[in-house]
C-alpha cells in the first residue's frame, strides 16, 4: 500500500516587502540580498495574521476537493504557537467543522515540526488506510527589524492531505536522522523575536545534511545519481543552494545538470515569501512540482532540518498525473495580489504586529473575501473570523 501527500494548500498574507527597497534602506548592496542571500521579496503577517489563521487558509485551498468525514487525523507543527496549554490545532478543526472524533495536537521542533507531523500521519494511515490525516506547518520567521537576520524572515504555511494511494507524492519506507542539543537558533518564552547564531546554524544545518544524506543512501542502497531532485528545508535559498552544491560536487555532468535545474525551480517560491520555518521544505516541494516537468515516479529526495537540532532525510515518489493536484496559478495569483509595503509601511507593520493583544482589543482585517484571520481576544480567548 503506498501512503503519501495527495494535497498541497498555499497560503501567505497579503503584504510584502521588496529586497531592493530593503536593501536600498538598510544602506547594502541590492545584490547582498538578491544573490549573496537568494531572497527576492519577503512577506509580511500583520497583527491579523498568526499561525493558526494561516494554517485554516492553506488548507482551505483544498478542503473542498476531499472527504472531511474521512479526517482522523490533524497535527499541527509550529514554532509560533499562540497559546502555552491549547494546540492550534484545534482552533482550525473547529474553522473547519471536522468531526469531533479527530484527533489533534499540536508539536514542536523548530522548522522540523512539520516533518515530525508527516512522519506521524504516515504512521496512522498505514494502520488506518481508509481514513486520512491533515498536517500543517505555519510559521511567522521574525528576528526584528535592522537585524542581522532581517533579510531571512517571512509568514506562511503549507497543508499536506496524507493518505493512503496518493495522487501527488508517494513516500518510501525508512528515514535517516540526526539530532544534537545544540544552541544555533531559539526562542525564548519571554522573547518575540529568535535568537540565532547565524555563521554557526549554516555549519550545523550543513554538517547534518552530510550526515543524513550520506547514510540514507548507504540504508537504501542508493547513489546521488538516482534522484531525479533533491529538496530543502530553505531559511533563506542561499543555504539551500549551498547544501546542494556539497551534494552534487563529485558526480557526472548530467546528474549535475539536472539536480541543479531542479533546484533552481524549488527556490522559487522561498524566493518571493521567504522563511516560513515548518512550512520551508514543503513550500519547496510544491515549487518544484509547479516549476519543473518531473517524470512519473521521479525519485525526490528531502532534506528536513530543525535547528536545536533535528535533521532527517527522506524521499518520496511522484505520482503519475500529480499535475492535476496542484494549482500554480493559484498560488502565482496569491503572490502576484499582494500590497507592496515601503520600508516605512513595513516596519510599522512588523512592530505593531510584537505588541501585546490586550483583552477585549477587536481586529479587522484587509484580507479577500473568504479568508481567515485573528480577529483580537476577547474574554483571554483568541477570536478567528472570515472575512
Amino acid at each position: 500500500m503506498r501512503i503519501g501527500i495527495d494535497q498541497i494548500g498555499f497560503y501567505t498574507p497579503n503584504k510584502y516587502v521588496d529586497m531592493v527597497d530593503l536593501a536600498h534602506a538598510r544602506g547594502e548592496d541590492p545584490n547582498k540580498f538578491l544573490i549573496g542571500i537568494g531572497q527576492r521579496q519577503m512577506s509580511v503577517a500583520d497583527k491579523t495574521q498568526d499561525a493558526v489563521s494561516m494554517g485554516i487558509n492553506a488548507t482551505l485551498r483544498y478542503l473542498d476537493q476531499i472527504d472531511k468525514d474521512k479526517v482522523g487525523l490533524l497535527i499541527f507543527g509550529t514554532e509560533s504557537s499562540v497559546d502555552q496549554s491549547k494546540s492550534a490545532s484545534l482552533f482550525v478543526k473547529s474553522a473547519l467543522h471536522l468531526r469531533p472524533e479527530v484527533r489533534t495536537f499540536e508539536v514542536k521542533e523548530a522548522c522540523f515540526g512539520l516533518t515530525a507531523a508527516l512522519m506521524t500521519a504516515r504512521d496512522f494511515v498505514r494502520v488506518h488506510p481508509d481514513q486520512t490525516a491533515i498536517v500543517i506547518g505555519s510559521d511567522i520567521a521574525r528576528y526584528g527589524v535592522k537585524t542581522p537576520g532581517e533579510v531571512t524572515q517571512g509568514a506562511g504555511s503549507i497543508s499536506l492531505l496524507v493518505k493512503s494511494e496518493p495522487r501527488i507524492l508517494s513516500l518510501n519506507d525508512g528515514h535517516s536522522a540526526y539530532s544534537e542539543d545544540i544552541n544555533d537558533f531559539w526562542r525564548p518564552n519571554n522573547s518575540a523575536v529568535a535568537k540565532v547564531d547565524g555563521k554557526y546554524s549554516t555549519q550545523v544545518y550543513l554538517d547534518f545534511f552530510k550526515k543524513t544524506f550520506e547514510a540514507y543512501k548507504e540504508q537504501k542502497d542508493w547513489s546521488t545519481r538516482d534522484f531525479s531532485a533533491l529538496i530543502y528545508h530553505l531559511p533563506f535559498t542561499k543555504q539551500g543552494l549551498k547544501a546542494n552544491r556539497l551534494a552534487i560536487e563529485d558526480q557526472d555532468d548530467v546528474t549535475k545538470e539536472r539536480l541543479s535545474e531542479t533546484f533552481e525551480a524549488s527556490k522559487q517560491l522561498s524566493m518571493r515569501v521567504g522563511n516560513i520555518y515548518t512550512a520551508s521544505l514543503y513550500m519547496s516541494l510544491l515549487s518544484l512540482l509547479e516549476k519543473y516537468d518531473l517524470e512519473p515516479n521521479s525519485l525526490i529526495g528531502l532534506f528536513s532540518y530543525g535547528s536545536g537540532a533535528m535533521a532527517e532525510f527522506f524521499s518520496g515518489n511522484v505520482v503519475d498525473g500529480y499535475k492535476e493536484w496542484i494549482n500554480p496559478k493559484g498560488d502565482t495569483a496569491l503572490l502576484d495580489d499582494r500590497q507592496r509595503l515601503t520600508v516605512e509601511e513595513y516596519e510599522k507593520v512588523f512592530n505593531q504586529a510584537l505588541e501585546p493583544v490586550a483583552n477585549n482589543q477587536e481586529f479587522t482585517s484587509d484580507e479577500h473575501q473568504g479568508v481567515w484571520y485573528f480577529a483580537g481576544v476577547k474574554n483571554d480567548i483568541r477570536q478567528y473570523r472570515q472575512v
